[in-house]
């Protein structure tokens, strides 16, 4: 039915007429039957058409309670499609049209999935990866209470963790080519402003290299305590503990430099 309804979607729709089919006219049918017939199109795996369906709903039915229903399931549908921008749309239209309706979460967290799901690999532009954790932070802080919360929070925490690996891409690049402050500055961004994602150990251990090799020995010193304090258990730290015993140092807070501001906060609690 897929290919037959998206060539007479402009015109009517096609329902059963005597163990045949014919074509109605779309405003003979009622917003219902309309909306039903898009919930059909959507179980039947043509979100495509559902979506399309979905739209007419709204379009002869517009100040329905169906058009307000179908407007936000017009934005699932897209992105069960995978139309992600055509989602986007439809669900900032449910947002801007109906701020304070029961489904505006839902619509929210639809918004927030169109750009999660189109976040590339680690080593492309980022860009939609700050758009998706903007529009998840929004589901979290406005819709505490909602069904979408949670699960908001858990792809909050994988997006973010995503934009620390980018970082590590990159320090790691500058690091292999020996381009030590380079590389330093880049892991130095996930521990002060990544510090909760599982990236940070090796950013931590990949400092200790970077100073070693630049003979700032404080500055290995410190990386290696902050990184044996909180993750001791890790292969991370059983690399810089070798690395330092080697050349005669220990993993402990010392010198004055950033990392000593880091221990003394993450470690010490001192904030001020």
């Amino acid at each position: 039915m897929r290919t037959a309804l998206a060539a007479v979607l402009a015109f009517g729709l096609l329902v059963s007429c005597g163990g045949g089919e014919d074509v109605r006219p779309l405003d003979s049918f009622s917003a219902e039957e309309l909306y039903n017939q898009a919930e059909l199109q959507l179980e039947t795996g043509e979100p495509d058409d559902a979506a399309r369906l979905f739209g007419e709903v709204e379009r002869l039915y517009p100040y329905s309670e169906w058009a307000k229903r179908a407007l936000v399931m017009q934005a699932f549908s897209y992105h069960r499609d995978r139309d992600y921008e055509a989602a986007r749309s439809s669900a900032q239209r449910f947002l801007t049209t109906y701020p304070a309706d029961e489904d505006a979460a839902w619509a929210q967290y639809l918004l927030a999935l169109s750009y999660y799901d189109q976040i590339e690999d680690v080593g492309r532009d980022q860009g939609l990866t700050f758009q998706a954790l903007q529009s998840l932070r929004t589901v979290i802080e406005e819709y505490p209470e909602s069904d979408y919360a949670r699960s908001a929070i858990l792809k909050f925490d994988l997006a973010f963790d995503h934009l620390a690996a980018k970082e590590m891409e990159v320090g790691r690049f500058y690091l292999k080519r020996g381009h030590y402050i380079a590389a330093i500055n880049r892991f130095r961004v996930v521990v002060e402003d990544f510090q909760t994602t599982s990236q940070t150990p090796e950013a931590l251990h990949r400092l200790v290299e970077s100073y070693l090799s630049l003979g700032l020995t404080d500055e290995a010193q410190t990386a290696g305590a902050i990184l044996g304090f909180n993750f001791q258990s890790t292969d991370w730290y059983q690399d810089s503990f070798a690395l330092l015993t080697g050349r005669g140092l220990r993993p402990e807070a010392t010198g004055d430099n950033w990392l000593r501001r880091v221990y003394r906060q993450t470690v010490r609690g001192e904030w001020l």
